[in-house]
């Protein structure tokens, strides 16, 4: 005789929204940021999740349902992509193309790149202006645009911007392994962009990206099968605090075990590449949206002229940042966020 257990409607949505948390929810805070799902902000990290639950009391509802119509961007280019449903982007020649092409315009129309001078410290003249200190040398600057990260920031700031220091020192990061692997002759095993891993069936290894699969025009003339393993999150901050060594060796081990496991290549990748990227990836922790209210009151009321801009506040992904940098680039010419 079989028995069946019928459970009340609250309790198959509880039992609903944990399964959520801790397999979706779990995986794309993972993906996205390297983070603890359970110590990120959702509105800061996600905010069409935030708003699709206030409009609709509900996620899913208010995904399904939207949040009203959005504004018609204005450049083209985002136009297209939005007709065409574009669900990723990148160059012919890969993202590097990206800052490079910035290089060679603004270096073409006489701007003055300064690279490999950090930068020391900032301090307030008299006057307004910033000096900005840079080893044995230094410049003055009218208005000054910070992208880097905010707790880098905070160490450069002058004794009169304590307050802000502070808020920005807040502004953590997570450090990430990417593995880049080919495997000669493989063919891939499944169609997509990617997955990701919820933390319940792989502490390690974040997600693996397709990348032959998303952009074949970059595989260039060896055939074979290109995929991304991203590793880290708290993972990485054990492994640091026991003292262990973070080698190359180690990350290449753990990424072949997750492709073999996860995509079944266990043959030997014919080239690969590994990159530890320290603190690259800033955590939207709970109160990150309150954190950023406050620096920008700061701003506002001491008048500095000081923008910030970069992953550490609104965004982590390139086209975040991209829009980030448009924007501080608007309020400082005063041509309003829609230009």
């Amino acid at each position: 005789m079989r028995r069946c257990t019928v459970l009340p409607s609250a309790a198959l949505d509880l039992s609903l929204t944990l399964k959520v948390a801790s397999l979706a929810m779990d995986s794309l805070c993972r993906g996205v940021f390297a983070g603890n799902s359970r110590e990120l902000s959702v509105r800061s990290c996600f905010p069409s999740l935030f708003q699709a639950e206030q409009s609709h009391r509900s996620v899913i509802l208010g995904l399904l349902l939207g949040t009203g119509r959005r504004p018609q961007p204005a450049a083209a280019l985002i136009r297209q992509a939005r007709a065409e449903r574009w669900s990723q982007w990148s160059l012919r020649g890969g993202l590097e193309m990206l800052p490079q092409a910035l290089d060679s315009h603004l270096t073409t129309r006489g701007v003055h790149v300064l690279r490999g001078q950090p930068v020391c410290g900032l301090s307030l003249q008299a006057e307004g202006h910033w000096k900005v200190s840079l080893g044995d040398s230094s410049l003055e600057a009218d208005h000054i645009i910070s992208a880097i990260p905010a707790s880098e920031l905070s160490k450069l700031l002058p004794a009169e911007a304590e307050p802000l220091a502070h808020v920005l020192s807040t502004i953590t990061a997570v450090s990430v392994a990417v593995v880049n692997l080919q495997y000669r002759g493989a063919h891939p095993p499944v169609q997509g962009f990617g997955h990701l891993v919820p933390s319940s069936e792989d502490p390690v290894v974040l997600g693996i990206v397709y990348d032959s699969i998303a952009f074949p025009e970059q595989d260039g003339s060896i055939p074979g099968l290109r995929v991304t393993v991203m590793l880290g999150g708290s993972w990485l901050h054990i492994l640091e605090a026991r003292g262990r060594a973070l080698s190359q060796e180690l990350f290449l081990q753990q990424a072949q075990e997750a492709v073999a496991t996860q995509l079944g290549l266990k043959e030997q990748p014919s080239h690969c590449l590994v990159h530890l990227h320290k603190n690259c990836i800033p955590q939207y922790t709970l109160g990150h949206w309150q954190r950023l209210e406050s620096a920008m009151q700061f701003l506002a009321a001491q008048r500095l002229p000081l923008t910030l801009a970069g992953a550490s506040y609104n965004g982590v992904a390139v086209n975040d940042c991209i829009e980030s940098g448009r924007q501080a680039a608007a309020s400082v010419l005063g041509t309003g966020s829609n230009s």
